[in-house]
């Protein structure tokens, strides 16, 4: 740039960087060749008007006189002649060279630059690529794709790259813009073409009288007078038209018909231009055409965005209309949703009136019989790819033939084509769909009627099966197909069959079929809703273990749903039909209450943390995984995944309108994403330690984002900004967690040093400072031996109740009369988060268990805890099975498990009751305290007859013999106490050296009993002496059993090994090795050939006794990744009286075939960590209880 030029622009740059907006001068510079795309990008990245404007004289400050040129031209253009007139006296001096490749373009009728246009440099890189292509060899480059999707813009940006035009097209440019026409208008066309060429000819010929002349004389100006130079038809509709311009010079062509250029010969590339545009380049068009920026635009701006479907056509029209409207933002979101498209009308710049007139035109260049095809494509669901077999279905034909018609529709851009995979998959562009339907409204019903009543004829009464290419598009849209049709029979018939749900929710999960029920409720619940509400209220509750491997019976599920449930019923009549199938009837469920509305597993670790959005449509939830997830709060559908940080995400948010979604984590980062895309949008590093919570404020509009961590402060983040607004320093440990209060003024934190503090969010001071353990002084939860940490808490709205996690508990206090309002146990796990939802009726909870689950408010603060520990006593007497259990923690319950009734309950005891035992003729009970008191009752009147003081700790075993007159305990130490209560005579059995374990009685007055010191020892319980003693293991004896002819016993040990030994002979008969954790239990078959031992890792082996060979290895086949064998620690097993099956307790209640050692049944229980399982004689009822406290009495169908 001259010296004169670049002191003018210093001089007055102060003045042009207050006043200039960059967006229109740039175009204007653009189109002139003086400023690159790469340099438009540079100024958009600046923040402020006045920054955009500095780098915009900086980059001008770079380049030629020509830049200085442009940029006066364009602020005369666009309104600044104050300014262009102080830059008027250093406009340089005009050289010969000047303005080049902006005669070219314009000699060549290339279109101007459009004055909204947002850059699109890959699919402009692509056109270039091609052209290049094309070398100095005749051919033809197809720009082609659907209505509206920018295919001339795009073209006319790649021909502004003077590198491009001197290389490859020194003879210029030739622009026709040719649509639809017939031959007169074709010849006019190329009438004024030839004239075009032929203006500087000193004799001007006629104009060609017809289209062959016309050709020959085209082909002989193109080779004589403009060799290497490029033709360029806009718009080409048919084959035909481009025979008049096939005379062996390079052409590019833009058309909606990809097959076009079939007719000719020579060279052919194509570039497909996408249908859409990313959504914040949507924003950028729109808020070039208001003149807004983008952070200022209202919040219409991002639906309309989405409702245009990233169609560049659709935006422009919108865009210029709010141009001359800009109030009417609202309206055309409302116009789009109802689909009025012929409201939408012209922008100077599109040869249509009308957007539907833009679409319609495509459709009716196609013959009758493919019209008709073309409207059986407007029942298609949005955005889903549908395979081919599907469509040979709807119209009965053979592959290829269905292949032909839909390829005719992807040459014309009214249908794409996915060939990834085995086989073609067929989708609609959503603008597409959306006309056709608008189209067609009146012969939908119809439509839908025909393709279910074609699929009912194809299938008859089988269901589609996981190997054909249709299967999943049936499982997803039938019922979506039968809703349309209003097939009410139909539709009643496919949602409420066991059948399909079985196959379903194994192909897809449960989620997607929870949607349909409330979806389709209108037409499914013209009777009654109960119905529907039964088979809902089943998938959402079990919708955790619908979606796990291995995939569990639905029948068994839905044998424990209530008795008056549609499920159960049909569950019941399925388990009769079903010949040598085993099946279990859960005989006490009456008395379990359901407080949840939705349980989900959307991860495959710990969930940390999970939220609702303020409308309560979506959950965000986030894990030990390093996964974000989003998903529908009604049904558990999946919208969103992320793989979001490089490890464990601690915390997630939504933004108050629910745009954006924070997560914060142990990789000390803090993002924020598009809530709907997944697409970045920021990145925060300043903190130094773990990111433990991070947290919107509440006010849509502005976006204020508050993170805490492990170094101890508190920061606030401003997401228009780069960098952190405000630091909090005041705590001195980790920052757990902070929230905004309601009305954003503070921000409350708290910390591992104990404190609560309140802080100003507008200056980051700290206001007040709690101690929070002096309010839990007075809580009357019984003391545990592990500390309680308090995870976290969530405010209810009126801020009257407060939730509180502790462990795996939950805990509602009612602020005011510092009450506990409920307590309520669900997970299997520590919970790490809980939540209300905005208006307070439901609350979220996540765990360990990799379960969200949501209760509802109400329900929670109704129900009662009563609670049984997993210790228990059965005894299974004339067909009654009756059991004793310890009832919170300070009541003995004799329970009827026939009836579900309670016999007999003591009054509270005044030390918590620890272990158990039932008299064989279920006259006498006894139990043992933490205090180490034992006591004897009668069960009639629940009378204390006998007690005693035996211990300085915990009783953990008692039972009595078989007359009932002796108990025998132990504790948590060495010494077994044989009390003869009647006669109030003790005999202690003194001689291991470390803790016993457990113990058994033997006949003969003989005990067995095994410690933790890795011996078993055989006592005469009458003298106390010892009679056998046995050195097993290395590690703890863990348990032992004795063979039913008593010549034998096993020993299972910590040492993950298992032994077999003979009591006559006092050694070690076979060590059986094998397992790969510690042996936890064992037990030998009724017919004395078999052992079975399982293990910590949750696995089973079969031995056989005689040789110590494994003879099974009892696991499923298949399982998620992570997930124990039999849900956690094997611990208790037993066989069926026949040794042909066998029952195990772990993580849930397992049924195995001994000969084949496959599993025949599982059983989830609610909770987990099942201790034991007491199992009738005749192997028909099973009773357990799980952690949760829930008892479980199951009877065989």
């Amino acid at each position: 740039m001259d010296v004169k030029s670049r002191n003018y622009l210093l001089k007055n740059r102060q003045a042009l960087e207050k006043d200039i907006k960059t967006s229109y001068i740039m175009d204007h510079m653009i189109s002139d060749e003086v400023l690159t795309l790469q340099d438009e990008e540079k100024v958009k990245q600046q923040n402020t008007q006045k920054e955009r404007a500095a780098m915009l004289i900086n980059i001008i400050l770079t380049k030629d006189n020509n830049s200085y040129r442009s940029f006066y031209n364009a602020l005369l253009n666009e309104g600044y002649r104050d300014l262009a007139a102080l830059l008027q006296d250093g406009i340089p001096a005009i050289s010969s060279g000047n303005g080049k490749i902006k005669t070219t373009l314009c000699e060549g009728g290339v279109p101007q630059r459009p004055v909204v246009f947002v850059t699109r440099p890959k699919l402009v890189d692509a056109i270039k690529q091609k052209l290049c292509c094309l070398g100095n060899d005749p051919g033809w480059v197809t720009v082609y794709g659907m209505a509206g999707c920018g295919k001339t813009v795009l073209t006319a940006e790649a021909l502004r790259d003077h590198q491009l035009l001197e290389d490859y097209f020194p003879g210029g440019v030739h622009w026709i813009s040719v649509g639809k026409q017939d031959k007169a208008g074709l010849l006019i066309k190329l009438q004024n073409l030839c004239s075009r060429l032929e203006h500087d000819c000193t004799l001007s010929q006629r104009p060609p009288l017809n289209i062959e002349e016309a050709k020959d004389r085209l082909r002989v100006l193109m080779l004589r007078k403009y060799p290497r130079s490029l033709l360029i038809l806009d718009d080409i509709w048919d084959s035909w038209v481009l025979k008049a311009f096939d005379n062996q010079c390079q052409v590019l062509i833009t058309s909606r018909d990809r097959s076009v250029t079939d007719a000719v010969a020579g060279n052919k590339y194509e570039v497909h231009v996408e249908s859409g545009l990313a959504h914040e380049k949507g924003l950028e068009i729109l808020s070039l055409f208001v003149n807004t920026k983008i952070s200022e635009l209202p919040e219409q701006a991002n639906c309309l965005v989405r409702e245009c479907k990233g169609s560049p056509l659709v935006i422009s029209l919108i865009g210029a209309l709010l141009r001359d409207f800009p109030s009417r933002w609202e309206y055309y979101l409302k116009q789009l949703q109802n689909k009025q498209f012929k409201r939408i009308r012209k922008s100077s710049s599109y040869d249509y009136e009308a957007l539907d007139e833009a679409m319609s035109i495509s459709v009716e260049q196609l013959n009758d019989n493919c019209k008709d095809y073309y409207k059986d494509l407007s029942i298609l669901p949005k955005d889903v790819k549908v395979p081919t077999k599907v469509l040979c279905i709807l119209w009965d034909m053979e592959t290829e033939e269905v292949e032909d018609i839909l390829q005719e529709f992807v040459n014309k851009s009214l249908l794409f084509c996915d060939r990834n995979g085995k086989s073609f998959h067929y989708y609609l562009h959503d603008l597409q769909l959306d006309f056709l339907i608008e189209k067609n409204r009146n012969q939908l019903q119809e439509l839908h009627k025909n393709i279910v009543n074609q699929y009912k004829k194809y299938y008859k009464l089988n269901t589609p099966v996981p190997s054909q290419e249709d299967c999943m598009y049936w499982y997803n849209f039938l019922a979506y197909h039968m809703a349309g049709a209003n097939m009410q029979k139909e539709l009643h018939d496919l949602m409420f069959s066991l059948d399909w749900i079985k196959a379903k929710t194994e192909l897809v999960g449960p989620a997607h079929l929870i949607h349909e029920y409330v979806e389709y409720s209108s037409i499914l619940d013209q009777k009654n809703s109960t119905v529907r509400e039964n088979f809902q209220e089943f998938l959402s509750l079990n919708g955790h273990l619908l979606g796990r491997q291995p995939f569990p019976d639905v029948i068994q599920l839905g044998l424990c749903q209530p008795e008056t449930s549609e499920v159960y019923q049909q569950a019941k009549l399925h388990a009769q039909r079903e010949t040598g199938a085993f099946y279990l009837e859960w005989i006490n469920k009456k008395s379990l209450k359901n407080l949840y509305r939705l349980v989900v597993r959307p991860h495959r670790d710990a969930v940390y943390h999970a939220c609702f959005s303020k409308d309560r449509q979506r959950i965000a939830s986030c894990g030990a995984d390093k996964t974000l997830q989003v998903f529908k709060a009604e049904s558990g559908e999946r919208l969103l995944e992320i793989s979001a940080h490089d490890d464990e995400i601690l915390c997630c948010t939504f933004s108050a309108d629910g745009e954006f979604v924070a997560t914060c984590s142990a990789d000390k980062k803090v993002k924020v994403w598009n809530s709907r895309t997944g697409q970045c949008k920021c990145v925060y590093e300043e903190h130094s330690e773990q990111v433990n919570c991070c947290q919107f404020n509440n006010r849509s509009g502005q976006y204020l984002l508050a993170t805490c961590s492990n170094d101890t402060y508190i920061k606030l983040w401003d997401l228009n900004k780069k960098y952190c607004r405000n630091t909090m320093i005041g705590h001195v440990s980790s920052v757990n967690h902070c929230r905004f209060s309601p009305n954003d003024e503070y921000v409350a934190s708290c910390s591992t040093d104990g404190t609560v503090k309140l802080w100003e969010a507008r200056s980051g001071n700290e206001r007040k400072s709690i101690e929070v353990k002096d309010f839990f002084k007075n809580a009357d939860e019984q003391t545990d031996d592990v500390e309680v940490l308090v995870k976290c808490c969530s405010w209810s709205r009126n801020g009257n109740m407060i939730l509180v996690v502790a462990k795996n508990k939950l805990l509602l206090w009612n602020i005011k009369s510092l009450s506990k309002v409920a307590y309520c146990r669900g997970h299997m796990s520590w919970v790490h988060c809980v939540t209300f939802s905005p208006d307070g009726s439901l609350f979220l909870t996540s765990s360990d268990d990799q379960t969200v689950r949501i209760w509802e408010t109400k329900k929670v603060c109704k129900s009662s805890d009563a609670v049984l520990k997993s210790e228990l006593d059965v005894v299974f007497h004339d067909g009654e099975v009756m059991i004793l259990a310890i009832y919170n923690q300070k009541h003995l319950q004799l329970l009827n498990g026939n009836t579900d009734s309670v016999v007999m309950q003591t009054a509270a005891q005044g030390s918590p009751i620890s272990c158990c035992c039932l008299s064989e003729d279920l006259k006498f009970a006894a139990f043992g305290q933490e205090s180490g008191t034992i006591k004897v009752l009668q069960l009639l009147d629940g009378k204390v007859l006998k007690s005693q003081e035996a211990y300085r700790m915990s009783v953990q075993h008692c039972r009595f013999t078989s007359d009932c007159q002796t108990l025998i305990s132990s504790a948590h130490d060495s010494v077994i106490q044989v009390w003869n209560w009647q006669l109030d005579e003790c005999v202690f059995l003194k001689g291991h050296k470390e803790a016993i374990k457990d113990f058994r009685l033997l006949e003969n007055s003989k005990l067995l009993s095994w410690s933790f010191d890795g011996t078993v020892k055989v006592w005469n319980i009458t003298t106390g002496n010892t009679e056998k003693d046995f050195a097993c293991h290395g590690g703890a004896v863990l348990s032992c059993a004795v063979s039913p002819d008593g010549s034998k016993f096993s020993s299972t040990s910590a040492d993950k090994t298992a032994k077999i030994w003979s009591f006559e002979s006092s050694s070690v008969l076979h060590e059986l090795k094998g397992h790969e954790a510690c042996v936890r239990c064992c037990t030998f078959s009724p017919n004395n050939k078999l052992l079975a031992t399982g293990d910590d890792k949750g696995e089973i082996r079969i031995w056989d006794i005689l040789t110590g060979a494994l003879l099974h290895f009892c696991s499923p086949v298949t399982l998620d990744e992570g997930e124990p064998t039999h849900g956690g620690w094997v611990t208790g097993l037993s066989f069926s009286p026949d040794s042909k099956m066998l029952v195990s307790s772990g993580g849930y209640l397992k049924w195995w075939n001994v000969t084949t050692g496959e599993s025949l049944q599982t059983f989830y229980t609610n909770g987990t960590n099942l201790k034991s399982i007491h199992v009738s004689p005749n192997f028909k009822l099973y009773v357990t209880v799980d952690n949760l406290g829930i008892l479980y009495v199951l009877q065989k169908l």
